[in-house]
């Protein structure tokens, strides 16, 4: 396909459950939806903007806002989470909200965990996942996580949770948010594009003109200790074939044979050169696997 290809997206909500899920949508407005996307831990729908505009050409995407992020404006309290089966419930709204024929669930990291737990509640709307390093804990660390006696407290202990509830959230514009990212940290593979984007569609403007994380960080704290759901199980349930890309270093996948012999029809394919951040480093891979399961 050809990446050259470069649509803007157009600017959707959904009214669900006491607010709007925001999203933004590619390609042609005279067919059904092909492709929901759901991004990252932290990030927004823009950020991909790269990666799934040169699909506008014969597909239609929608990639949506989680709850927490971006523009979506569902209440967002991290107090006394424990599971992602909210964001679940948001996705499953937006399939029902749609109400089309099958779509192929797609996402980065925790949108791609949320995606197959997706997939498991409500299969007869899924013709397909495909999952960019997603979530999944070893079997036992789940189960862990899952017990009625492990409360958030020891989760909110893990480094990725401290990092997060440190995380700066208010810079002078975008323009200043944009150069403290810039090669830094877990942007430092980023092509400059996509750091834009994120930039663009991650902040919020404050009343006395500088601009805030659309995604607090104790929001984003909440998602890394929230890990009482059980992908194992999802991939159980799913019916449609499932796609798993996996990074080949500091990866967040820990699914193997034994979690794809779980499933129907799973393949897990890790791709040589790249990081948990595979989308950015890798897009046209990404997007290929996106293309033959939305026209396979």
């Amino acid at each position: 396909m050809d990446a050259a290809v470069f649509r803007e997206p157009r600017k959707r909500a959904m009214p669900i459950g006491g607010g709007e899920i925001a999203g933004l949508e590619f390609g042609p407005t005279d067919r059904p939806i092909d492709i929901v996307f759901v991004h990252a831990n932290g990030f927004n729908a823009q950020t991909y903007r790269t990666l799934l505009s040169p699909l506008a050409a014969s597909l239609r995407i929608l990639a949506i806002d989680q709850r927490g992020h971006g523009e979506t404006t569902l209440p967002a309290n991290p107090d006394g989470r424990r599971s992602w089966r909210d964001l679940r419930d948001d996705l499953i709204a937006v399939l029902d909200f749609l109400d089309g024929p099958p779509v192929v669930l797609a996402g980065h990291s925790m949108g791609g965990t949320v995606s197959l737990l997706t997939a498991a509640e409500r299969p007869e709307r899924v013709k397909g996942l495909v999952l960019m390093d997603p979530v999944i804990m070893p079997w036992l660390a789940m189960l862990y996580a899952k017990a009625p006696w492990t409360s958030g407290r020891m989760w909110k202990r893990m480094p990725m949770v401290q990092a997060a509830l440190r995380r700066r959230a208010v810079f002078e514009d975008r323009q200043a948010a944009f150069d403290a990212y810039k090669g830094r940290g877990a942007f430092k593979t980023w092509p400059e594009t996509m750091l834009a984007d994120y930039v663009a569609g991650g902040f919020n403007e404050r009343a006395d003109g500088k601009v805030e994380l659309a995604c607090a960080p104790a929001w984003e704290a909440s998602n890394y200790a929230a890990q009482a759901h059980d992908p194992w199980r999802a991939a159980r349930q799913a019916r449609a074939p499932v796609r798993i890309l996996k990074a080949e270093k500091h990866s967040t996948c820990h699914a193997g044979p034994g979690f794809a012999r779980r499933g129907r029809d799973v393949r897990i394919e890790t791709l040589p050169g790249t990081s948990h951040f595979l989308p950015m480093e890798r897009p046209d891979l990404a997007r290929d696997a996106l293309f033959e399961m939305a026209t396979g």
